[in-house]
This record gives C-alpha cells, structure tokens and sequence, in this order.
C-alpha cells in the first residue's frame, strides 16, 4: 500500500503515524461506537463533533436503542452535512452522511447486511454486520460495521464470523472497489494478562506495552484475519469496559478486563491511483453514555495518477 509519514508493520497489519500533507481529494472521518442501548442528542453532538474539515462522515453503531438515531444524527450533523445513505440490522446501524448538495456525486449506493448470530436481550444484541457500497465522485468504496461475538475464549469464533461477512458481502463482488472499511465492536480482547497488571499499565499510561497481547493483531499476524488492511496505531486507551456515565473502567460485579474491542481498519484495492493519509485514530472520551468510548479515524484519499 502507498503511503507517506512513518509506518511500521507491526502484528500483520500496517501500522499508521499521523501525518499533515496536501492537497487531497476527498476526506472521510470514521466513527464507530457501541451504544449500550442507550442515546442522548448530546451525545451525538459530541460524537459528530464542530470541526467539519472532511467530505463525508461514516458513523457505525452497535447495541443501538430503538429509538430514532438517524434522526438525532441528521439534526447533530446539519447544516454541513445531510444523510446519503444508511443500513441495519436490528442493533447494528450504518450512516453514512456527504456533505450539502453532494448528492450528485452519488453514482451508485446499496445498503446489505449479514447475520452471523441470535438476539439477545432487551435491545436485541445482535452479531453480524452491515454493509454500504457506494460510488462517490468515481471513487468506489464499501463501509462495514460489524458486531462480533463477546468473551476472551471465543478468538476462533470471532475469525469465523469475520470470514463467513466477508464472504458475504465483499468476496460475491465482482466489482473493482478503491476502499474497504470494517469499523464496529469487533470484540477482540487483550490475551493472557489479567486485570489488575492491565489497569495498572493503562493508569501509569503505559498501555502501549499491551498491544502485542491484542487478539485481533496476534490473529492478524498469523495470517488468519484481515489480510492487506491497515490500522492507526493503538495511542489511546482501550475502550472497553467503562462504568456507564464516567471514565472509570468497570467496577461491578464482573469486574471486565480493558480491551481495544471497537476499531477501524481499511485497504486500498487501487493502489496504483489512491494513496490514503491517515490523520488521526483515537477514542472520543467525552462521550459517558456508554460503557464503550466511540473511536474515529480521519482518512484522506488522494489520486497520484491523473
């Protein structure tokens, strides 16, 4: 994959260093974020955020209440931006908004989705994924929000369900795509420490010593998931488990062990005319009202063979 700015290959995955550089041509902020059922418009308005420096804004949502989110995100989002298209399944939410008027650059958009596994509880937790394909401005790209199954044991499991969506909804397409995003709570959990040496390296801000015990760049590094993606380095603390409300990790009964499970990777297919910046990749901790933080990534797509 072309790319400027410092890179290492770390656990089979590309890892990127935030980097300034211009001019580009179009720019995407990507956010995913485990809801825990619940929402506040003042949540979204955060998660969005006031500075519109990008073109589109991909927001993936699981554990989504019921209530009308595309509502709350369209009024967060306005007056730059306005819903192009969107896909659920059940909890499993995908927006994806453009800015004013830009409807026009819409050449091709399809919604899909893809279960992987039951429903439980009251809000309907449910697993698999959701898809939207879409050409915008002659640029071809598909987003990926996914719900993988939960617990440190079911590693095996999580790779399956990641092979069984792909097969689904990216490998049946004949069609050349420049970019392909998975963002979601994918679940993956930080292997063989346990929860006292965890908390005490994210407390002395030391978390970085953890992400050669992540699960999903070990699997990835042997080769069993995510082949020729890339991911922004883990500098932020893990997402997982937060007492609803604060930024204090879990203190009920259960007692849940920091892990990175909500993250955002992406492949460049037309390497030989696309070169992707990633500027940013970290959590949003301002937002309390779930267990999980939200995490964005900004990315910029610049044609180098015109």
């Amino acid at each position: 994959m072309q790319t400027m700015g410092n890179t290492n290959s770390m656990c089979g995955l590309k890892r990127f260093s935030n980097y300034k550089k211009s001019p580009i041509d179009l720019c995407i902020r990507i956010i995913t974020w485990n809801m825990n059922g619940k929402v506040s418009y003042e949540d979204l308005v955060e998660l969005v955020g006031k500075e519109r420096k990008f073109d589109l804004l991909v927001v993936g949502l699981q554990e989504a209440p019921k209530t009308n989110v595309a509502q709350f995100l369209q009024t967060a989002s306005s007056p730059t931006h306005e819903l192009l298209g969107k896909a659920k399944l059940q909890s499993i939410q995908l927006y994806l908004f453009g800015p004013k008027n830009s409807h026009t650059l819409v050449k091709e958009l399809k919604a899909e989705r893809h279960s992987v596994g039951g429903c439980g509880g009251l809000i309907g937790r449910k697993k698999g994924a959701v898809a939207i394909r879409i050409n915008y401005d002659d640029i071809k790209m598909v987003f990926i929000s996914c719900h993988l199954s939960a617990h440190a044991k079911k590693v095996d499991q999580r790779n399956t369900e990641l092979r069984h969506i792909a097969n689904s909804l990216l490998h049946r397409d004949k069609k050349k795509r420049d970019l392909t995003v998975w963002l979601g709570d994918l679940n993956y959990r930080i292997q063989d420490v346990s929860n006292r040496p965890v908390r005490s390296l994210i407390h002395n801000h030391l978390q970085s010593v953890l992400v050669s015990k992540d699960q999903l760049l070990q699997e990835a590094e042997r080769g069993e998931i995510f082949k020729g993606y890339s991911e922004g380095t883990l500098g932020f603390k893990p997402t997982y488990k937060y007492n609803v409300g604060s930024s204090d990790y879990d203190t009920s009964h259960k007692i849940r062990v920091p892990a990175w499970t909500d993250r955002i990777l992406f492949k460049i297919q037309n390497t030989d005319n696309i070169q992707a910046t990633l500027h940013s990749y970290d959590s949003i901790d301002q937002v309390y009202g779930s267990d999980h933080k939200p995490v964005k990534a900004d990315l910029c797509l610049k044609w180098v063979n015109n």
